[in-house]
């Protein structure tokens, strides 16, 4: 399905469904939304532009290899779990900091970087397989 009108309104919408994958990523662990859901969303995203700007054009967009995306967010996920064992905890406990950054207190926890990871291994692993059913 290339036609004009989906070839020229595909890249903005891709764009827009990006925006609101990380939307709803961030907003994640206490509220509805996560890691998974946003990764499903940005996916979904690169699957549509393929189809209306071709395999080659998505590649290109996703700058990084699609599992070389999903083995990224596996270290993170592995990672913020083993922030916990540091400070003599069980695996995965939540651990939280309060740095400030020009004047503002921001909340950094290892959920956040948990949904991240889940967020690069749920998009790396779908691209590559909507990858290559496109190609």
């Amino acid at each position: 399905m290339r036609t004009l009108i989906f070839r020229t309104i595909a890249p903005f919408l891709a764009a827009l469904m990006i925006l609101f994958s990380i939307f709803v990523t961030l907003r994640g662990h206490n509220d509805p939304g996560g890691g998974f859901i946003g990764g499903l969303i940005a996916a979904s995203a690169f699957a549509m532009y393929g189809i209306a700007a071709g395999p080659q054009n998505v590649r290109r967009a996703l700058y990084f290899h699609p599992l070389g995306l999903a083995a990224f967010g596996l270290i993170v996920s592995m990672l913020s779990g083993l922030v916990s064992l540091t400070q003599g905890m069980p695996f995965l406990t939540s651990q939280w900091a309060f740095p400030t950054l020009l004047g503002v207190e921001v909340a950094l926890s290892t959920p956040l970087f948990f949904d991240l990871g889940v967020y690069f291994v749920v998009l790396g692993a779908l691209a590559s397989i909507a990858l290559k059913l496109e190609e």
